[in-house]
């Protein structure tokens, strides 16, 4: 058997854009153990364990179905109200937990990265990671429910762009991890911004829609109330799935270039603040 040789060398950086993404590759056992490790703690000690990763939305949409579905009738017409917002809860639900969670990077791990060389995207990308575990058994809940409205018959009518599913959740976790590592850079500095995360996200969830159907927009702030990225791949995830309201093609695009947008902005800020962050933490 050929031995592996591995070098690392380890020097400053010059380039802003000096991302080694293929050293990043290299880690890509530590990138899992890290996944391991995250996944672990968080349902360590708990009786009930991973099931919190159903818990949590399932009362989520239970509030949602009878505050803004039945007392406000906020949801729309034809679809269960239930499935609608369990639809909506899951994917906020991810995208929200890549953000919370990536933007503690800095902080939470600097006893690690003070000690270890690696390099630094790893944390983020192993948090994003560790998120999808839990997406995914949201996920096989939500497609049960899906199944069992179908079999009897409840208005929902899935179709060809379910096939999209795959690139809805990428751009979630683009999204989570560009505006989560936007915030773990800045409070290094800053430390008032993770007092203002958890606050941020639930207004954010509150414009976007999620606990209501887009359909109460008025059309003249739909423009607007657009640019908010995640807005469409939530539609686009309810009219796959759930054949309610419609695809814009013209909005997911735009979008698409807020999260790439997002990502590298958050990448560039990310990669500056590595070289002086332990000398701030």
């Amino acid at each position: 058997m050929q031995e592996q040789k591995f070098q690392t060398v380890i020097e400053p950086k010059n380039r802003l854009l000096d991302l080694k993404l293929k050293e990043v590759w290299v880690y890509r056992d530590l990138v899992m153990l890290f996944v391991r490790r995250t996944f672990v703690a968080q349902y360590k000690q708990t009786i009930l364990g991973p099931a919190w990763a159903i818990i949590q939305p399932l009362f989520t949409t239970v509030i949602f179905t009878v505050v803004f579905g039945n007392l406000a009738g906020l949801a729309p017409g034809g679809v269960p109200t239930f499935i609608f917002y369990l639809c909506g809860s899951i994917a906020w639900t991810y995208f929200s937990g890549c953000l919370t969670a990536t933007s503690t990077t800095f902080t939470a791990n600097s006893s690690i990265m003070g000690k270890v060389y690696f390099p630094r995207l790893v944390m983020p990308i192993s948090t994003v990671i560790s998120q999808l575990i839990s997406f995914g058994i949201q996920a096989v809940f939500f497609v049960a429910f899906l199944v069992y409205y179908c079999i009897i018959g409840a208005g929902v009518h899935p179709n060809i762009y379910i096939l999209l599913t795959p690139v809805l959740v990428v751009q979630l976790a683009f999204l989570g991890l560009g505006f989560g590592i936007i915030v773990s850079a800045l409070t290094t500095k800053y430390r008032d911004l993770a007092m203002l995360v958890g606050f941020g996200t639930q207004i954010w969830m509150y414009l976007t829609p999620v606990a209501y159907d887009i359909g109460i927009i008025p059309e003249r702030f739909m423009n607007i109330y657009m640019i908010n990225p995640v807005t469409p791949v939530i539609c686009t995830l309810r009219y796959a799935f759930l054949g309610t309201g419609e695809l814009n093609i013209t909005y997911y695009i735009i979008s698409w270039v807020v999260t790439v947008l997002v990502l590298f902005v958050g990448i560039i800020l990310f990669n500056k603040v590595e070289k002086t962050f332990m000398d701030t933490v």
